[in-house]
């Protein structure tokens, strides 16, 4: 079977390489930002029929949310444009089309989790952008029976690339105090575990697809935390871990967002609850013995703090 991944240098589009590769009767095609312009929908087309893709995974977006503030093209190309193309491909070919949105999409407003239909309003360019994206995915499928399609809403990736983990590992060897945010609450989302939980979703152990209910997931682990909580973790982790740094958990300071002003807002509130994407993995399973990875069984929804422990323990090994 035919897999196109978009978005193949980034963090979670390095983390399908590690899960496909295991998979001798895939023919995988891993596309670049160099190598397919998402702004330019001749490209997307064109890496599109030469694919012949059954399972499209679009894994790439515009992330810069400050800078999308002034970029906004660029932003609403990438993020609504791009999917909107491949997503009309998926309807026209009966293909699997995975995309990965944010909880940018929600305000932050909302005192509990947020669940897949509550009401969206992104407070910027990125997740207004983002929120087009999703709008556009939606109307694409429900013009056409043919294909099925799953939104991943997820928040605070990490994984083999830049992100703030490593951004606080670097800054605690180079200062002795530092200050983080502590009002903004969401959960960090190793992008190994988002790739195995995707796959999970719609490919079974025989690398063939599993059909699903088209629509709209949230796919975070268990747990909540702050920016600033997880700035300490991260600290405890790595003296945990051996590493010596300059900067103590007991000198993070924690501060307020509107301390830390920044071109574009954020949603104080980002946690998303996952009891839909919970209960259709449950649901697959039960039905379905050959699990496409035991690893990602619907148990596998663990804390974040064991796969940042992990994370971190693992750099400090390298």
């Amino acid at each position: 079977m035919n897999v196109l991944v978009f978005g193949a240098a980034g963090q979670l589009g390095k983390a399908f390489h590690v899960l496909l590769r295991e998979h001798k009767n895939l023919n995988v095609l891993y596309v670049t930002r160099t190598e397919c312009d998402l702004g330019d929908p001749e490209a997307i087309a064109r890496v599109l029929k030469q694919s012949q893709a059954k399972l499209i995974i679009n894994a790439a977006a515009y992330t810069a949310v400050d800078k999308a503030e002034t970029e906004t093209e660029s932003a609403y190309a990438v993020n609504a444009s791009a999917p909107e193309l491949m997503a009309k491909y998926a309807t026209q070919h009966d293909a699997t089309f995975l995309h990965y949105s944010t909880d940018y999409v929600f305000d932050g407003s909302k005192s509990d989790f947020y669940l897949e239909d509550d009401v969206c309003n992104p407070l910027g360019v990125y997740g207004k952008s983002k929120r087009a994206g999703e709008v556009a995915i939606q109307k694409a499928f429900e013009k056409s029976k043919l294909g099925q399609y799953a939104i991943l809403r997820t928040s605070w990736v990490y994984g083999d690339g830049g992100n703030f983990i490593r951004t606080i590992l670097r800054l605690a060897k180079e200062r002795k105090e530092l200050k983080v945010i502590n009002d903004q609450y969401g959960v960090p989302t190793h992008a190994n575990w988002l790739a195995c939980i995707s796959l999970e979703l719609c490919l079974d152990s025989d690398s063939q697809i599993k059909t699903f209910p088209s629509g709209i997931y949230h796919a975070v682990p268990s747990g909540e935390i702050t920016w600033y909580g997880l700035a300490c973790q991260v600290i405890d982790s790595a003296i945990e871990a051996g590493e010596t740094l300059k900067l103590k958990p007991e000198a993070i300071q924690p501060i307020l967002a509107t301390d830390y002003p920044l071109p574009a807002s954020r949603p104080q509130n980002s946690r998303m609850g996952t009891q839909k994407l919970r209960t259709v993995l449950a649901a697959k399973n039960l039905n379905d013995s050959s699990s496409y990875n035991e690893t990602a069984q619907i148990s596998a929804f663990p804390d974040w703090r064991k796969m940042v422990q992990k994370y971190v323990k693992d750099l400090s090994a390298k």
